[in-house]
């Protein structure tokens, strides 16, 4: 190097670090409307990321107005799982899916690299969690994964709130197991490292609800006790709403309930501000006056900007947005994804797993769960066969 070319750079200073590549699998065939919201959706995502790069998995033909994009790599599936279509179908006939295909780019080989590093789909939710929970297994200490999704709450920002919908029944271990995982999520992509966790019950003493989630409230006393988690104690539904945690805890069947109640009331308050704006000329001239402010009412209610549920405990990163996602959810979706791998949320989630269940009494480690109870709450009925598959 020449005096003046060492000099050039001693002016310029240390060169700034280069931020990795992200790189995304996406099912461009999922959800309600394809890929007339997906690859809309994925030209936004790359124009303002430019550290990612996309896997478009679908039909050709499909997504034939892709194939110059800049920073993406198209790969063709011959089969679409649809929405009405059962998990025994997604797993056993449908096994050039785009869905599993997408969800295949997140599975590391055997250098423990993969092509992805995390999937997002529209799909069916169901297929799409024992798919994943088929092809890339769950981490060591984890039963059961989980939905983990964010709800707006009054403080300006949001409530994690895990399960919503992947295990109907659950046991104390379990709800343990999300209370942690949340935990990593949240410290994850929130950075908040130390974030206040709460277990949904139907008061906030200790004595009140069912007997497993006063077993749940009490092993996680018992982890907070000994450091690996901040836990608040119990909560009730307004809870979520007020922000008085960041992380509430339930199980499969309850926090879908309390999800799709939020949605529907969202989008009822939203119709009857409308409506009651709309019922003459004196509250229409109120409305224009409002609009700013009506606008922002509207903004913070609307479920799209909260798009991208987490598939928590799989062995690579799952996102999954609403099946009704337009292109800007599932840009949204897109975005959690980019986040959660940027912050290493799979290692954290690891990490955490370990340290907890190393240090908590024997019986609540977990350990091997019977076919049954593993394929218990993706589907109603399923053949032997398929649930020998989906818990090899």
């Amino acid at each position: 190097m020449t005096d003046a070319a060492e000099a050039a750079r001693v002016r310029a200073g240390p060169a700034e670090p280069v931020a990795p590549v992200v790189r995304i699998a996406v099912d461009c065939m999922g959800g309600d409307h394809g890929p007339s919201a997906t690859l809309p959706a994925c030209r936004a995502f790359l124009a303002a990321h430019p550290q990612a790069e996309l896997i478009l998995v679908g039909r050709a033909e499909a997504l034939a107005a892709a194939r110059d994009w800049p920073r993406c790599t198209i790969i063709a599936a011959s089969e679409v799982v649809e929405m009405d279509d059962s998990i025994e179908v997604a797993l056993r006939r449908k096994r050039d899916s785009s869905l599993r295909v997408a969800v295949s780019q997140v599975k590391a080989g055997a250098d423990g690299a993969s092509a992805a590093q995390a999937c997002v789909s529209a799909g069916n939710t169901g297929a799409l969690m024992a798919v994943s929970r088929y092809v890339l297994k769950t981490l060591e200490g984890i039963d059961r994964p989980a939905i983990a999704a964010v709800m707006p709450n009054q403080r300006g920002g949001y409530t994690t709130v895990l399960d919503l919908g992947a295990n109907v029944d659950c046991t104390a271990d379990h709800l343990l197991q999300f209370a942690v995982m949340g935990s990593a999520l949240v410290a994850a992509v929130a950075g908040k490292p130390n974030p206040l966790v709460g277990l949904l019950n139907i008061g906030e003493e200790e004595i009140k609800g069912s007997e497993v989630i006063k077993q749940a409230g009490e092993l996680l006393r018992q982890a907070a006790d000994r450091g690996h988690l901040n836990f608040h104690g119990n909560v009730e539904g307004n809870d979520i709403f007020k922000g008085t945690t960041d992380i509430v805890v339930c199980d499969g069947f309850v926090g879908n309930v309390a999800l799709k109640t939020a949605e529907g009331a969202a989008a009822m308050f939203v119709s009857i501000v409308r409506e009651e704006f709309s019922r003459n000329i004196f509250t229409k001239l109120a409305a224009l006056a409002a609009r700013p402010v009506l606008q922002q009412f509207k903004n913070r209610l609307d479920h799209r900007r909260y798009s991208g549920g987490s598939l928590l405990g799989l062995r690579g990163l799952v996102f999954k947005a609403h099946g009704s996602s337009d292109a800007y959810a599932f840009e949204q979706a897109l975005v959690r994804a980019y986040d959660a791998a940027r912050n290493g949320l799979l290692g954290q989630v690891h990490d955490r797993i370990l340290s907890t269940m190393a240090a908590m009494p024997a019986h609540t480690t977990g350990g091997a769960s019977s076919a049954a109870d593993l394929a218990a709450g993706l589907a109603p009925t399923l053949s032997p066969a398929t649930v020998s598959a989906l818990t090899a």
